[in-house]
Order: C-alpha cells, then structure tokens, then sequence
C-alpha cells in the first residue's frame, strides 16, 4: 500500500469502496490465467509487443557511448501507453464495468484509452485541461473518432492536474458501473502498483534484449518523468541489478530557476494531492503551483509515490532538462536515425547525449523512447520557424 513513507490512500471516504474492490479483483486476475491468456493475446496481436530495442548507430558514433532506444513509439498508438490501457480495460471488463473515465495532458492515454475501450466494448470519457485541449487538437480528434466522449476542463491552470480532479469528482458518482482509468504510476493505491506492473512489460523485454545484443546488462537506462510510467516500466526489472544506474529526466522548462518548470523530485517537497503522498510542486501553504514544459505529457505537478521512494533511497537518480536542450535533441535524432521522438522521449535522449560525452566508447545506455513526435508537430514548427 505505500512505498516507505509515500504513496497511500488519502481519499474521501466514498472512494473507499471502489479502491477496496478494485484491489480484490487485481489481486485475484492478475495470477489468473484466462486474464494473463487474453491480456498476452492483445499486446502481441493487437498492440504489437514485442518492440524491438534499435542499436542507434549513427547517434552513438556522434556522442561517445553505446546508445539503444527501447521502440514503444512503435506500439500501436504511438506510445507505451497501450500497455497500461489494455491491461486495465480489460480488468473493467472482468469486473463486469462498462464504462471507463480517463484524463490525458499529451493526449496519448487519451488515446491508448480510447483504443482499449473499443476493443473491448466499453463506452469512454476523456477529460483534457483546456490548454491541453487545444495544443493537442490531433489528438482529441482521434480520441472522438475512437468513439470516445473528450470533456476539455477550464477550471485551475486547465492542465493535467484539473484534468485529473474532474476525473476523480466523476469517479465519485460512477464508480458502480465505471472504471478510472489511471494512466501513469500515480493516485491513490492501488493505482501505482497496478500501472507499473502493466508497464513492466518494458524493462522485462529489455533485459532480455540487451543480454542478447551485449551479451552483458546496460551500464544505465534512461527516461523521461511526468508522472513517471514509462520510467517505472522499464526501471522495475532492473531495480535489483545494483550495476545498473537507473536515471529519470523531468522537465526543467525554461530553467529550475525561473519557477517555469515541471520538475517535482528536482525542485518539489512532500505533500499529497490526488490521492497519495509523493513530491510535488506547491508553496509554503500546501497550494499547488502552477507547471510549465514544453510537453504536455510531462506538465503534472508531482510524480508518482514509487519514484519518490526510490529517489529516497538512492537508487534511482533524477535530472532535469530544459526546452531548448530536449528541442535541441528532438531534431538530433531526427536527423541522425530517421527517428521522430515525442518530446517528453527528447528529454531522456537530451540527457543521453550528455552523459554520452563523458562515458566510454564500450559503455552501454538505454533510453526508452516512450513515444513518437507526430502529436508535437505543431510546437515543434511554432519554436524553430
């Protein structure tokens, strides 16, 4: 239920209920064969697991080190985010729920959510903050043409933590035939356990690919952090290899110094919002500021209690990258490998690089590209025109 002192439950009492029944049903499933059978069927046939992990060639020779991409932009959808909405609309659907709610600040758990709610039958709403809303228009598009209902929410910074309230003040009135979907390692428990085991699917397939490419495990691996489900996936399985550094980029948007920022373990302090006890980013009152990135996926004031924990006992290290630097190593890698990266992977590449310069040529790192850049077009031309 917690992760050393982080993570919990601290909900209103109506919520309980729910929480306590959803913690039954995963408890009982995800051991369950007929459930373990039908989720393995869709992320091979439907999603398109395996991905593969791409020896980037070209951008190693440039930079220093051995550099892999774990491919989750190849997954249907465009992001690892498939993993997670598979495996949790089909738990709604073994607990006899026909709806599922979600919220999205990149829109791609929008999507993914989308996605799994009509493979399985499931009707879906999809709150957005209003900023959100229309820097990912795309997006919202095949959200709805999935058949999904997307509400865009004014209220607050109209990003994704007033996204997520509306969600949970939804969840309240509904949760007799709705699921809430819960897109990154984050929420109330059992929310960040349950995600991150949909997600270690990743780091399961990576340490299986490395051992077969190198013939030894990574020297590091690398993600980007918003919430931080991508990051967890493919960290977990590698937690107990104390060799292997584990490192999470946040956004440091136009400077830790300035405020205008995303970086909650960098530059937050412990607090509790949206169900758990984590880092976050908040005045001396508790009053959460408002975030800044240039991507949207990573625009969220905390970070999930599991990451908390594990910065806590140092074995995982967390970063931060500005902008400009994840711009700089969007076009990098679009110009090196013929590889569009979504900007919140741009991140963990920007801090690859880096690191890159100061390694051996034999060292070996891993970043897991999360997803790909088509959603980010847009601010992409709006920033280098």
């Amino acid at each position: 239920m917690k992760f050393g002192e982080f993570g919990g439950r601290y909900v209103p009492e109506v919520l309980v209920p729910p929480l306590e029944e959803l913690e039954k049903a995963y408890s009982e499933l995800k051991n369950d064969d007929g459930f373990r059978n039908e989720l393995e069927y869709y992320l091979k046939n439907y999603a398109g697991r395996p991905t593969p992990l791409y020896f980037a060639a070209n951008l190693s020779r440039e930079v220093g080190a051995r550099i892999y991409l774990k491919r989750e932009d190849l997954l249907h959808g465009g992001a690892h985010k498939i993993n997670n909405t598979i495996g949790q609309a089909l738990l709604a659907k073994f607990m006899g729920k026909t709806r599922v709610i979600a919220e999205t600040g990149a829109g791609q758990h929008g999507v993914a959510t989308a996605m799994a709610a009509a493979l399985l039958g499931l009707d879906a709403e999809i709150y957005m903050g209003a900023e959100d809303y229309e820097r990912q228009k795309m997006n919202v598009f095949r959200m709805r043409l999935l058949g999904a209902k997307v509400t865009a929410v004014e209220s607050g910074s109209r990003t994704l933590k007033d996204a997520i309230n509306e969600a949970l003040r939804d969840w309240v009135e509904s949760f007799e035939n709705t699921h809430y979907l819960i897109g990154s390692v984050v929420g109330p428990h059992p929310f960040p356990t349950i995600v991150r085991d949909f997600q270690s699917v990743i780091g399961v397939e990576t340490k299986k690919q490395v051992i077969e490419a190198e013939s030894r495990l990574p020297d590091a691996i690398v993600a980007c952090v918003g919430g931080g489900s991508n990051a967890m996936g493919i960290f977990h399985p590698f937690l107990s290899d104390g060799d292997v550094r584990l490192i999470g980029v946040e956004a440091a948007g136009e400077g830790i110094e300035t405020g205008r920022h995303s970086a909650s373990l960098s530059a937050g302090s412990k607090g509790v919002l949206h169900g758990m006890l984590s880092y976050f980013l908040q005045d001396e009152r508790g009053m959460m500021l408002d975030t800044h990135s240039i991507s949207a996926g990573l625009d969220y004031p905390g970070v999930g209690p599991e990451h908390a924990y594990l910065k806590k006992i140092g074995r995982c290290e967390y970063v931060a990258v500005k902008d400009d630097e994840a711009l700089k190593a969007f076009m990098m890698l679009s110009k090196l490998e013929g590889i569009i990266p979504a900007l919140e992977s741009a991140h963990a590449i920007a801090y690859a690089i880096k690191m890159a310069s100061e390694m051996s040529r034999d060292d070996v790192i891993v970043v897991n590209l999360s997803g790909r850049g088509d959603k980010d077009m847009g601010i992409v031309m709006e920033r280098i025109a």
